[in-house]
């Protein structure tokens, strides 16, 4: 328990538990934040960019950089033979024989895997270099479902492994068979949850050097932690800990979990620098982050519950299935054990069987993303409760409140491990329906109903927990492996206070904020310690593993900070007043007990005695030798505090995986318009108890924030892949983020029910909308749909397009020449896209049909075409440059001329090869006679793109290939006549967004 909150009660509090306005937001607001672009590189810097695999499944052939270095201005290319030199495999968090190396070294296994890095002098020149490293690649059948990838017959991703389960650990705690074997009812439920990411404004940053010297590296990065990922990059590089230097910047634009993902290139860019011996920067592009930085893990549960006639709920089997990617990349499997001690929710479940499998797909690496094993749990859970509520036609809250985690039983052990710390659920919700206003939301209900209007209420109850045990990701490994490796367990927070001459207070904290305010809440924290104001106090949140005091547990993670961070910072200003108390009380000949801290002042409650605070504490600078005796002189603290209710996990497989847990009760209406198939959240109401509250004002922002990303996540976002493993969902036209528009302010309600574990009494509160919001909206668009849907058919994101076809609505045939080309996956991989059109030339067929086969027509007709060399009869090679978007590849391609039928017919066909991806093509052309003498020119292509040019999606493929083909019999046009084709203004209009090459 918590010594320290006598003490706690006892201080003045004038800060803590206020809206205080955020001390970070003035220099954020006038554009003065410093951002990992925006610190000051050292001399002779230079720039990397990456060549990523177009691939999901190959083997590395060939790698050809001499073409690259040939190139004015690049210094060097970093290749997969480096780093076998230089590095090593990361360490994995299972006991399997897989080689994971910031670069692909054998094989690639994802699109947009890494295979070489071009370092030149500039950012510009690199990425132009990117094009003349030529990769040969043997192409292997890739598996993207998880369910596939777990049979015998699937394409295996790690071969020492033998198959792509590469973790299955089965759990049992109480006597849930027997549970199961007596219940009244069972119910079953299989559920997917989808892949989406956090997509923060400000992507990766690294600046790396190395120090031949000592052999060491010195890396800047907007690394968020876990800290525990610096031994990984540390034995990634071959040097102990005390060789690597992490810096991360003051600022952050954002982050959400996934800026932990940013740790394999800290690795690539400190050998890079190697490489070149000079320092190296790369910056993340949005197609890069989106297709290859990580993702949220997708889950396939299938869970099942035995319960009684009343819905009380005895036993509970999960088995879930992690689809991880292409690598188990640290700190998975954290998504798979975050919640394990927890499983059973805010419900008091004693009986509990679990399967856990973790397979690899060739799809990217997974890692942490706000909430992260949260939403996967809550989604199968909550969806479970609403479906036991319909199965015995009971209102689904009062399921939930029968199965609650009853009053007065706190501190409450969770069947398996987990020691819920404080909370009154039943009167949490008690107090949501009567403040959120859910008699009249029923009412809206009933009255949308009546209309013939589809409208739902969902309910959710989730357990929001903070502050990690760093020992739950060991259960991934059975009790004789975690025997071996030794114990993990605990959390160790850190903070550092010092005091200057003049009375200044600087704080370091041991954590990398993303917006949340934790210079605010610190220098709240201290300000009531130590009776300052807050304009005296500085709070630095910049980590500096080469000079300040970090552990494993440090960074921004967990919803760690109020829990943990704040309460180190409290720690350490506690250990500093302690020593301004003793100077005061040696120069008045008072107790320490009775000296006072308030408004800048030293002082006894008897007012015979009173000081500045700058002046004690100028003392142990200015003059030491008046301190009593013990007292060092200087004023800097540091302190360290891990709790003890964090312990490893025992023998009888239980974790206690997180020290506090806060309550979130959840309810909302929605609307789903039945023509467009879109769901309109109405209202929605979130209660949180996360504790005592340090600063309301944050907690709301957290709230909002969290809601907002669960709102994109239950409505908006999917990683899509293809069957191939193509990314398509590679721009934000096609991966779609809800902006301030679609997403409605919520009611938020709060209870305080404060830790008895914690320094402050806090919990975390900055991801429980991630968990509780996705599956609530979820069960109410269940709850507006009814029986008419398999419960099974609830698959996140609820796009109007998959409500329209739960509804039983198909989709109308599109008119004729309205709308874009067809869009299919082609059987080699990517996008494959197909249309027909037609122009009018004004030039007999035989002309048309003699120009086609001139070889300076065609060179001028293929749009970037830069050289056409006859190779053999009508056919060439040709080097050609193409955009879609934002992505421009250069192609070493062929052109074909075939099914000659002069002048009535033929076929012009081509393949080409990039760094960006790969892309094949052919249109079937005919000529006919018009009664003008012009000619008609009938064509029919297909045309199939792969690699990161597919990334950006169906919509701009499509318009894009559309007008690269209508370019083409443009340009023969004015070959043949000298005039020019009149396109649509439409056509002209888009094509000023589209154009590729040297158009």
């Amino acid at each position: 328990m918590n010594s320290e909150a006598p003490l706690r009660d006892s201080l003045q509090t004038t800060h803590l538990g206020t809206r205080q306005p955020r001390v970070e937001d003035e220099a954020l607001l006038r554009g003065l934040g410093r951002y990992a672009d925006d610190i000051a590189i050292p001399p002779g810097t230079l720039y990397a960019a990456i060549v990523r695999s177009p691939h999901a499944h190959a083997r590395l052939k060939t790698i050809d950089v001499e073409p690259a270095l040939a190139l004015p201005g690049v210094r060097g290319v970093l290749t997969g033979e480096d780093v076998q030199r230089w590095a090593a495999p990361f360490p994995v968090g299972v006991r399997q024989p897989m080689a994971h190396w910031c670069l692909a070294v054998d094989k690639v296994r994802h699109v947009g895997e890494p295979v070489a890095v071009v370092i030149a002098e500039d950012r510009y020149l690199a990425e132009d270099a990117l094009d003349a490293v030529k990769v040969d690649y043997e192409l292997l059948e890739p598996v993207i479902d998880p369910e596939i990838a777990t049979g015998t017959e699937s394409p295996v991703l790690h071969e020492a492994v033998g198959g792509n389960v590469v973790n299955d650990r089965h759990f049992v705690y109480g006597e849930p068979r027997g549970a199961f074997e007596d219940a009244a009812h069972r119910l079953s439920l299989k559920v997917r949850y989808p892949r989406s990411a956090c997509t923060p404004i400000e992507c990766y940053v690294v600046l790396g050097q190395y120090d031949p010297a000592e052999g060491g590296y010195d890396v800047m990065a907007n690394f968020q932690g876990p800290y525990a990922i610096h031994s990984v990059m540390a034995r990634a590089l071959g040097v102990p800990a005390n060789r690597l230097r992490l810096r991360t910047p003051p600022d952050s634009g954002g982050s959400f979990g996934i800026k932990q993902g940013v740790f394999p290139y800290v690795v690539m860019m400190g050998l890079a620098a190697r490489k070149v011996g000079a320092p190296v920067k790369w910056v993340e592009d949005r197609l890069e982050h989106l297709q290859g930085a990580s993702s949220a893990t997708n889950r396939v549960t299938t869970i099942e519950a035995a319960f009684d006639d009343e819905g009380r709920v005895s036993a509970l089997r999960f088995d879930q299935l992690d689809d991880c990617g292409a690598y188990l990349r640290a700190p998975e499997p954290a998504t798979t054990y975050r919640m394990h001690g927890n499983l059973t929710g805010a419900y008091d479940i004693r009986h509990l069987e679990v399967r856990n499998r973790i397979v690899m797909t060739n799809k990217t690496p997974t890692g942490l993303n706000r909430g992260f094993g949260g939403p996967q749990v809550y989604f199968a859970l909550e969806r479970l409760m609403q479906r036991i509520a319909v199965e015995l036609e009971i209102d689904p809250l009062t399921v939930i409140r029968r199965n609650l985690v009853p009053t007065g039983a706190f501190p409450y052990r969770c069947a398996a491990g987990a020691l819920l710390d404080s909370g009154d659920y039943p009167g949490a919700i008690d107090m949501g329906v009567e403040e959120g206003g859910l008699a009249t939301l029923l009412e809206r209900r009933d009255a949308a109903r009546a209309a013939g209007r589809l409208y739902g209420i969902g309910y959710t109850v989730a357990v929001e927990p903070s502050v990690s045990n760093m020992g739950y990701i060991t259960m991934a490994l059975t009790p004789e492996e975690r025997r071996k490796g030794g114990p993990k367990n605990g959390a160790v927070s850190t903070a550092t206070i010092s005091v200057d001459p003049l009375g200044g207070v600087s704080v370091h904290v041991s954590s990398t904020p993303q917006g949340q305010g934790h210079r605010t809440v610190a220098a709240q924290v201290v300000a009531d310690v130590l009776g300052v104001a807050l304009e005296r106090i500085r709070v630095d949140v910049e980590l500096d593993t080469g000079k300040d005091a970090w552990s494993i547990a440090s960074g921004n993670y967990s919803s760690r900070f109020a829990g943990a961070v704040a309460g180190a910072v409290h720690r350490a200003a506690l250990k500093v007043r302690g020593r301004l108390a003793a100077i005061a009380a040696h120069q008045w000949q008072v107790a320490a007990d009775d000296v006072q801290f308030a408004d800048g002042r030293l002082f006894t409650l008897d007012d015979r005695h009173s000081a500045a605070f700058h002046r004690i504490a100028g003392a142990t600078h200015w003059s030491p030798g008046t301190l009593p005796e013990g007292e060092p002189g200087g004023l800097r603290e540091t302190a360290f505090w891990t709790p003890d209710e964090l312990t490893a996990p025992d023998d009888d497989e239980r974790i206690n995986s997180s020290l506090c847990y806060g309550f979130i009760f959840d309810y909302c209406g929605v609307e789903i318009d039945v023509l467009t198939g879109r769901v309109e959240i109405d209202r929605y109401v979130t209660l949180h108890d996360a504790g005592r509250m340090l600063n309301p004002q944050l907690v709301d922002g957290q709230v909002r924030g969290a809601f907002a990303q669960a709102v994109g996540a239950a409505l908006y976002e999917e990683f899509s892949y293809g069957e191939d493993g193509s990314f398509v969902s590679g721009t934000l036209a096609d991966y779609l983020i809800p902006t301030a528009m679609e997403v409605p302010d919520p009611t938020i309600l709060h209870m305080e029910s404060p830790s008895p574990f914690t320094p402050l009494g806090a919990k975390g509160v900055g991801e429980g909308n991630n968990m509780s919001t996705p599956v609530c909206i979820a069960n109410a668009v269940a709850d507006a749909l009814g029986e008419r849907i398999d419960p099974a058919a609830i698959e996140l994101p609820l796009t109007p397009a998959k409500v329209r076809g739960l509804i039983g609505i198909e989709e109308p045939a599109r008119p004729e020449g309205v709308g874009e080309a067809d869009v299919e996956t082609a059987s080699g991989g990517g996008s494959k896209l197909t249309a027909s059109d037609s122009v009018e030339i004004p030039a007999s067929p035989q002309a048309v049909y003699d120009s086609i086969l001139d070889p300076e027509v065609l060179q001028v007709m293929i749009p970037g075409c830069h050289s056409l060399e006859l190779t053999g009869d009508n056919a060439y090679h040709a080097d050609v440059t193409v955009g879609v978007g934002m992505i421009r590849a250069r192609f070493d391609a062929r052109v074909e001329l075939t099914d000659l039928d002069p002048p009535h017919a033929l076929r012009l066909s081509g393949a080409g090869k990039s760094g960006m991806g790969d892309a094949s093509g052919e249109a079937k052309i005919r000529l006919s006679e018009l009664g003008n003498g012009h000619t008609r020119l009938d064509y029919d292509y297909e045309f199939a793109i792969g690699g990161k040019i597919a990334s950006v999606g169906g919509r701009m493929l499509s318009s894009a290939s559309k007008l690269l083909i209508g370019q083409i019999f443009s340009r023969l046009s004015q070959q043949v006549s000298g005039g020019r084709i009149r396109h649509s203004l439409w056509q002209r209009l888009t094509a000023r967004f589209h154009r590729g090459g040297d158009q």
